[in-house]
């Protein structure tokens, strides 16, 4: 809030079904660059007349990149309190058409190409200079070519000014509510994780040894029976992935979601069960770890972390792995750490 003032932000941003890693989708991006180079006498020459314009809009929407819907709007809600989402899609478009969707993924490439090698050097004077205006061109002749289609899918303007106009009033009276993000009341968590029951771990265990005599003299061997008290899938942890990663699964907590339990890594230092999650109510919960799994054990002055150079052990010969076939599947319960 202004101290002289007293007026508070509120964010207003495009409401958006976004990406697994933007908050923003690509039938978003293409109607923005759309309505830019229809745009004249721009303060800021973002505007048709802009040679680079559909770089900079890139530019923008990677921004957010590594994000997903819910990770943006949490951080909105948790920095100002309050969010208003600005409607523009209808909810009943047609899909966007492949011509305009590849015309978006090769300009994605090229800009990722083009900031790892040049940074936020400007398109026209790195080694991608002619790609650039080649697909600027490209860019500009498909979304007019598809101009109908874009069109179609905007919700009217009157219609979102009056959805921005009514939020904003809300906000105002203090009617909108703020969702719980989770991100206050896990201030103090390091981890989110799917937790599971050490006897299902076990029972799981013996179904495998009883096929494969050198996993039975392992586990007789550390005594896992003795030893395993806690189990657990890492879905997200604060220091490698953020706060706010960490706090988008609250809306999970204490709900079940199975685990499929594909293969058994160990050496003679570490043990972990490879693992698939399911979903909850449909909606598939995904581990931020490269490699999700269950550590089952370490060996002293061995951090449960290590376990996940198992798989590149394994491929270099330095570690066993006994694939689960069929994949045994357990019920666990998403909770915080």
């Amino acid at each position: 809030m202004c101290g002289s003032t007293k007026a508070a932000a509120v964010p207003v941003v495009p409401d958006s079904e976004g990406t697994d890693s933007n908050p923003f989708s690509l039938e978003a991006l293409a109607v923005f660059m759309f309505r830019v180079l229809q745009r004249v006498n721009h303060p800021g020459n973002l505007d048709k007349a802009s040679p680079n314009a559909g770089y900079v809009l890139l530019m923008f929407y990677h921004l957010y990149d590594g994000k997903s819907r819910r990770e943006f709007e949490n951080e909105l809600y948790e920095r100002f309190g309050s969010l208003v989402k600005m409607p523009l899609l209808k909810p009943d478009r047609a899909p966007l058409p492949d011509a305009v969707k590849a015309i978006l993924d090769e300009g994605i490439s090229l800009f990722k190409m083009h900031r790892s090698r040049h940074g936020r050097a400007e398109p026209s004077k790195g080694s991608y200079a002619k790609e650039w205006a080649q697909w600027e061109q490209r860019l500009r002749a498909t979304l007019f070519g598809n101009a109908d289609h874009l069109n179609s899918i905007q919700v009217p303007f009157d219609y979102a000014v009056k959805a921005v106009l009514e939020q904003l009033k809300a906000v105002a009276k203090g009617d909108l509510k703020t969702p719980d993000t989770g991100k206050r009341k896990f201030g103090n968590i390091m981890f989110a994780a799917v937790r599971l029951t050490p006897p299902d771990i076990l029972g799981l265990l013996r179904k495998v040894a009883e096929k494969d005599t050198a996993v039975d003299s392992f586990v007789n061997k550390i005594r896992l029976e003795d030893n395993l008290t806690k189990v657990h899938v890492t879905l997200a942890h604060k220091r490698g992935h953020g706060v706010s990663a960490v706090a988008s699964y609250g809306i999970y907590q204490h709900q079940e979601v199975p685990v499929s339990f594909n293969a058994l890594y160990y050496t003679d230092k570490m043990a972990a069960l490879e693992a698939q999650l399911g979903a909850v109510n449909d909606e598939p919960i995904n581990s931020r770890n490269e490699w999700p799994h269950a550590t089952l054990w370490t060996a002293p002055g061995v951090t449960p972390k290590e376990a996940n150079m198992l798989p590149q052990l394994a491929s270099e010969g330095k570690a066993e792995r006994v694939p689960i076939d069929p994949p045994i599947t357990i019920s666990g319960v998403v909770d915080f750490y």
